[in-house]
């Protein structure tokens, strides 16, 4: 592969990770609009974050499973045709089940996108330091579609309407996706077999786990449709358990979970996103039903929290190497526990300014943690499993923001106490947050050596 090819799956990996997460956070912004335009009610508002968050979480494994299996290439192109069309059919959506249908089949084009993102992206480095730098910048293509999301699609919904909020993924897939097809060379193919029964297990599994979790807070867990889902869940489980058991190739290689950094690494990931994308949940209701900010204002008050986490991506680098993951993680987990409790503080103000102020360490804390922990997730994994030990990370990290968005949604409470019901939310994510960094501090106690961050560069 050339220096030229190189750099352009480079750049297609960091294309495609910018459009996964600015989805995760875009749509935030329309929910005022989609509850007037479309008549949804709060439920169906929770999913139209969750339907996208769903599928991307019950599917992520099994897309590691196919990326190393088949190459990152041909995940990759799949991942972003089904992202693109599933884009352009919420953009015409006359309805919020259609819109809520399309927004899972965009979810599951991500699962695809993301780990074979993350492997194109880490694809031509040659040391620890070298993938360690090309994951932040990856991480920061992640954290440029978070600024991105809120401010973008509040200009987007001031210029036009929501509509355009999903229009502009169609913008980009397109040329992305010709560029693509003429120009990416085929990129580490392995000789593994595709384990399809642990796909098909995992995906009942996650999939069950997360419905269940997304609607008892509202239906309650005797509920039809919940009960439906636990049942799926301890039948998925079982599943699992059992092929894996017997499976020649494992979907999730037997090595991958009982590595101590792995293991705790998909835990904080998990806590991570429950707080984050919970409490951007909330503060996007807060501030759009609450205060009556509009869409342009609620993206401009975000851009301190979203913008600063990619500048934060591409300087964890340089902190990890100087002081090792489990200090960077540390401090960030501890900053965010603290930030957290000043927003809550800063949100009974009747001023905007003091939430501007709060939020701006909350984005760097954030910004360190996220390339730290993807890097340690894929550290002590052989290349070849890179696809996998992505997807799980990233599957933790997904199934925890479902359930911070679900949490959250009935912890706000309604339209007259949203107020208080935000206080809640963030007291809710700085126990999260501290409870990170409880486990960060147990794991380095019990890690007899040190693990080296970096080899010289």
């Amino acid at each position: 592969m050339t220096v030229g090819h190189r750099r352009g799956v480079v750049v297609l990996g960091l294309v495609a990770a910018f459009m996964v997460f600015v989805d995760g956070t875009i749509v935030n912004v329309t929910l005022a609009q989609l509850a007037t335009h479309l008549n949804a009610s709060r439920a169906e508002l929770e999913w139209s974050v969750n339907a996208y968050t769903l599928s991307f979480a019950a599917l992520m494994l099994g897309a590691g499973a196919i990326t190393d299996t088949l190459g990152a290439k041909r995940a990759f192109v799949t991942g972003l045709l089904v992202f693109t069309a599933s884009s352009a059919v919420c953009a015409v959506a006359t309805s919020m089940l259609m819109l809520n249908l399309a927004r899972l089949v965009q979810g599951a084009g991500s699962a695809l996108l993301l780990p074979s993102a993350l492997v194109l992206a880490t694809a031509s480095a040659t040391d620890e330091h070298a993938r360690h730098r090309l994951v932040s910048w990856w991480a920061a293509a992640g954290g440029v579609g978070m600024a991105a999301g809120p401010l973008l699609g509040g200009s987007l919904v001031a210029v036009a309407n929501w509509r355009a909020v999903f229009a502009v993924n169609v913008v980009i897939g397109i040329p992305a996706l010709i560029w693509s097809l003429l120009s990416m060379p085929s990129v580490v193919r392995r000789g593994r077999r595709l384990d399809l029964a642990g796909m098909g297990t995992a995906t009942v599994l996650i999939g069950g786990l997360v419905f269940a979790l997304i609607e008892a807070p509202a239906q309650g867990w005797l509920y039809p449709a919940v009960l439906t889902a636990v049942a799926l869940t301890v039948a998925g489980l079982a599943g699992f358990v059992w092929v894996e058991r017997f499976s020649r190739e494992p979907l999730l290689p037997p090595g991958l979970y009982a590595d101590r950094g792995f293991a705790t690494t998909a835990i904080q990931g998990a806590l991570l996103n429950f707080a984050f994308y919970g409490v951007l949940f909330a503060m996007s209701l807060m501030l759009q039903q609450g205060r009556g900010l509009s869409a342009l204002s609620t993206g401009l008050l975000f851009l301190p929290l979203t913008g600063l986490i990619s500048v934060a991506n591409i300087c964890s680098t340089a902190l990890t190497r100087r002081l090792g993951r489990p200090a960077v993680l540390s401090i960030g987990q501890a900053v965010l526990a603290i930030a957290l409790l000043g927003l809550a503080w800063a949100s009974t103000s009747t001023a905007l300014w003091p939430l501007v102020v709060a939020l701006i360490p909350i984005g760097i804390s954030s910004g360190l943690l996220v390339p730290t922990m993807t890097s340690q997730s894929i550290a002590g994994v052989e290349p070849a499993l890179h696809g996998a030990a992505s997807a799980a990370f990233n599957t933790s990290r997904q199934v925890g923001g479902a359930i911070g968005v679900a949490t959250f949604g009935p912890l706000l409470g309604t339209a007259h106490s949203l107020g208080t019901g935000f206080i809640t939310c963030v007291i809710v994510a700085s126990a999260s947050s501290t409870i990170a960094l409880l486990v960060t501090t147990l794991a380095a106690v019990g890690r007899r050596t040190p693990i080296p961050v970096t080899s010289s560069a």
